[in-house]
């Protein structure tokens, strides 16, 4: 487990080199280095969503009686970046801009990076956290690992100045892991977290 966290570790932060160079931001590790850091709030996450058959009362067969059941709400990962794997199970979906829900072809040989919160907000809405939610499946297990990858609680979140414009000002305020963090668990799992760290939100409060 060790090996495989310094692996996905190292993965995550070579994604976010790229996403920074993409971004043409001079300094590649500005994101990637709070993942790095000895302090990071990183976690792993094992899910086990058992089979949930549901029983069909009425007994003409052409009738769709076999839907999933929500093993895991709707929400977007409040992290930097999540590099998830899972069994050959389907059951992940995505939110897309219309609403509508996709589901994810399940790959046991790839990895699925879902954007996070902290990196939404610090590519000043560049790369966009994705809304998902877990569904289970009626004959069989599904199985995922899910690695979190967070800063320290202390450091410091905000956009680089680079990305900053009179074009393209900065949608969210500076602030701490640990209290976006505090704000995310306050609310319901579902609820959004970075409408209060918007720039327009502090400003009207300041």
């Amino acid at each position: 487990m060790i090996g495989y966290i310094e692996a996905v570790r190292e993965l995550a932060c070579e994604l976010l080199d790229l996403m920074a160079e993409g971004l043409w931001v001079p300094d590649r590790s500005v994101f990637s280095r709070l993942i790095r850091d000895d302090d990071s709030d990183s976690i792993i996450r094992l899910n086990h969503y058992p089979p949930m058959p549901i029983l069909c009362k009425d007994k003409d067969s052409s009738s769709p009686c076999n839907h999933n059941r929500v093993g895991f709400g709707e929400h977007s990962d409040p992290q930097i970046l999540t590099i998830l794997r899972s069994n050959d199970v389907g059951g992940l979906q995505i939110s897309l801009n219309d609403g509508a829900w996709v589901p994810v072809t399940p790959d046991p040989s790839a990895f699925c990076v879902n954007v996070g919160d902290l990196l939404q907000a610090m590519t000043n809405g560049r790369f966009v956290s994705v809304r998902h939610k877990a569904l289970t499946n009626s004959y069989k297990s599904r199985m995922s690992m899910a690695y979190f990858a967070a800063p320290p609680l202390n450091a410091r979140i905000a956009v680089p100045p680079e990305m900053v414009t009179p074009i393209k000002p900065a949608l969210y305020r500076p602030f701490s892991w640990a209290e976006f963090k505090k704000a995310a668990f306050a609310l319901r799992l579902g609820d959004s977290r970075l409408g209060l760290f918007r720039m327009e939100e502090y400003e009207q409060v300041a």
